[in-house]
């Protein structure tokens, strides 16, 4: 182990202890001390899922880049485990960034971006991504020793040697594969795909997908998988300008729908579109489960609007865990069914009329799955107001216009006190005002799910914990059927 990851190690035992009980969220990994963002090497071994992220320690600020490490049996219920990663060696001496994970003959294969960023003794500016790997038994990992296994002297011609990064890898039969994100001078962000036979020895085999300048500049955390008879690409790109209410401007997560052309090796674009409408999403990940499940998870906060309160010690968290599903073209998320195994205290309210605002009784809290089918009524609007005080100083707010079928969340009175963004919408498929919302909160994440999970929206809020009122209100009567549960883990 080097000094530098022995160092770190030690650093999150005692760090740790100094955050305030009952502080951090229940069922949502979030930074055990310091800094995280981007998912990494989510994964199955040995039978656990394991989840690493973007981590530094020594502050609530992004900085040299290691790598933490949970893991979980059920996806809900996470364990901490030490620091994996360091930037320990020359070549990602300036951080360990985003990668992947997979099971291999017993080890854990992690593969990542090493970053090496300095300025020589002749005042020249060295800088270079790079791929590279290190193997364990899924606590302790060692970096090859013929690290870096993909440089930029692979890449197609017109690809940035400075971006090119965030390696997804899985296997096929006996080839490993591996796609990165990457940069082409004059059309923007890139997929690129590579073939091993061994995860050592690397070979450039094309480039998947682009942006002919539709979609940002820089494509970075690339995911490819089958599902539902097609083939799915999900990315972040870089520098988006926005277009109606589908994508907003800066960094987005999207996802193509299209044939798999293996001959090839190209990406037959049918379909494109956002794949969460919040404030706070980014970078996802997936994996398959043993009973064939795809599971989902990305980082829950904004690069441009960071909001963590300046007295936490840690800032970052992921989304609870989501299965995708596709249906007619589109894809369905919704959180993992082993959250059920952690409901208490079912509350239930049956075509029940919504009109003013008013409160339900069983019906607060700030760990909670709260689902509102609206069923009809001549209502022009309807609301839900949660993590609300009764002095409605604090609440954060979902209103759906039945007459244009946008949904809206917005943050403004969550007790932020900074001039940031606190409002994002979407449309809705119209239904005649028949929908249904699903809200899943723990703390300070909310997670929105719209007509059994076609769209979702995930979003932070640090409003003052003791503040766990939930008030509806209708602008005309709207008949509802309300379901809510307590989200306990203990």
């Amino acid at each position: 182990m080097s000094i530098m990851l022995e160092k770190a190690r030690k650093y999150e035992i005692e760090a740790m202890k100094q955050i305030e009980e009952g502080q951090k969220p229940s069922f949502h990994v979030c930074a055990p001390i310091g800094w995280i963002n981007d998912p990494n090497g989510f994964s199955v071994y040995k039978g656990e899922y394991h989840l690493f992220y973007q981590y530094h320690p020594y502050s609530t600020a992004w900085g040299p880049m290691h790598w933490g490490h949970s893991k979980s049996k059920d996806f809900i219920k996470w364990e901490q485990l030490p620091c994996a990663m360091a930037p320990d060696r020359e070549y990602d001496g300036q951080g360990c960034f985003s990668g992947s994970a997979v099971e291999h003959e017993g080890t854990h294969v992690l593969m990542y971006t090493g970053v090496l960023d300095k300025v020589q003794e002749d005042g020249t500016k060295r800088l270079a991504q790079t791929q590279c790997i290190a193997i364990g038994d899924g606590e302790n990992y060692k970096k090859l020793n013929n690290n870096p296994i993909i440089t930029s002297t692979s890449l197609p011609k017109g690809s940035s040697k400075e971006d090119f990064r965030d390696p997804k890898i899985w296997k096929e039969g006996e080839v490993f594969y591996v796609i990165l994100g990457s940069r082409r001078e004059g059309t923007g962000g890139q997929v690129l795909l590579f073939k091993s036979q061994d995860a050592q020895k690397w070979e450039y085999v094309s480039i998947v997908e682009e942006s002919e300048n539709q979609y940002g500049n820089m494509w970075e955390c690339p995911d490819f998988f089958s599902l539902g008879g097609k083939q799915l690409l999900l990315i972040s790109p870089m520098a988006m300008l926005a277009k109606g209410l589908e994508f907003h401007n800066g960094n987005n997560s999207i996802y193509f729908i299209g044939e798999y052309d293996r001959d090839n090796y190209k990406l037959n674009r049918e379909h494109v579109a956002l794949i969460d409408y919040g404030l706070d999403f980014y970078a996802p990940q997936t994996l398959e489960t043993a009973d064939g499940r795809r599971i989902m998870i990305a980082w829950m906060q904004s690069w441009d609007n960071y909001i963590t309160p300046p007295d936490f010690k840690w800032s970052g968290l992921m989304t609870v865990p989501r299965e995708l599903h596709l249906k007619e073209g589109v894809l369905y998320q919704n959180p993992v069914q082993e959250i059920e195994d952690y409901y208490q205290n079912e509350v239930r309210y049956n075509t029940i009329t919504i009109c003013d605002s008013q409160e339900l009784s069983g019906v607060q809290g700030r760990q909670f799955d709260l689902l509102v089918e609206i069923e009809e009524g001549e209502y022009e609007e309807f609301s839900i107001r949660f993590a609300a005080d009764a002095d409605n100083e604090y609440y954060s707010e979902l209103q759906y216009n039945a007459k244009i079928n946008t949904i809206t969340f917005d943050r403004t009175y969550s007790g932020i006190r900074k001039d940031i963004l606190h409002k994002r919408a979407m449309h809705v498929k119209g239904q005649k005002g028949k929908v249904k919302i699903r809200v899943l909160m723990d703390k300070y994440s909310v997670e929105i799910f719209v007509n059994d999970g076609e769209q979702a929206m995930s979003s932070l809020i640090y409003t003052p914990i003791e503040a766990n009122q939930i008030y509806f209100s209708s602008i005309g009567g709207a008949i509802c059927n309300i379901i809510k549960y307590d989200v306990v883990v203990q």
